[in-house]
């Protein structure tokens, strides 16, 4: 296999993207342009090729890989290994910035279109507080708790302090399962609890308890459960 500089002008992805612009480059080869050189016998587009292909050609599944996980490929030293990462995070932050500044509030699929962004593709578990106004519009967020992969612990006591210093006249549970499965656990049942009852205690209410498990969640307020 040739070496991109070798290549054709017209194949050659810096070249493309300059001549017919980026979107003509697929996933692969736009990374290939960042990451800038491949190895003997691979070109940066090949390498790309084959780490995509091991993530089922989606840059969502590509963003939960590790720096460290990176590094097995061929070709994939320390800095290009986060020079994709970074690559993926910024094509998060740009979806998040496509994101109504005061979204209302009005069903557990906004809660998840608004935060699926920040937390679906997440390797550990991370609870958050959606704070809301009297219209149930968004005021904002707070990281509550970020733990590993079977779970993290949240203070009610925080949970409380946040809503409050956020002004919050309702507030929304989320938090993610790095498993997949949307089933909540009996710790999950006991949170809710605790927090619904702490937020009527100080006059805030609790809509709902969200939890996100790739492209699907579980709502405890569709469920009856709050």
């Amino acid at each position: 296999m040739k070496a991109i500089k070798n290549w054709a002008p017209e194949d050659r992805p810096r070249e493309r993207l300059l001549a017919n612009g980026a979107a003509t480059l697929s996933t692969a080869e736009l990374l290939a342009i960042l990451i800038g050189s491949g190895v003997p016998g691979k070109s940066a587009v090949d390498i790309m090729r084959t780490i995509l292909s091991d993530y089922g050609d989606s840059l969502m599944s590509l963003a939960k890989a590790s720096v460290q996980e990176l590094m097995r490929y061929e070709g994939i030293g320390e800095a290009k290994a986060v020079t994709i990462v970074a690559a993926c995070q910024l094509a998060n932050q740009r979806l998040k910035e496509d994101l109504p500044k005061r979204m209302r509030i009005s069903s557990s699929a906004d809660t998840f279109e608004y935060f699926k962004h920040k937390m679906q593709d997440l390797p550990i578990e991370e609870c958050h507080l959606l704070l809301l106004d009297q219209g149930m519009a968004v005021k904002g967020s707070a990281l509550l708790s970020r733990g590993g992969i079977a779970g993290a612990s949240v203070d009610v006591r925080c949970l409380l302090r946040e809503a409050i210093l956020g002004q919050a006249v309702a507030v929304v549970l989320c938090h993610n399962h790095p498993s997949g499965r949307t089933n909540p656990s009996r710790e999950d049942d006991n949170l809710t609890k605790r927090a619904a009852e702490a937020c009527q205690a100080v006059g805030i209410r609790l809509v709902d308890h969200v939890i996100f498990a790739g492209n699907d969640y579980y709502s405890y307020q569709e469920n009856g459960k709050i």
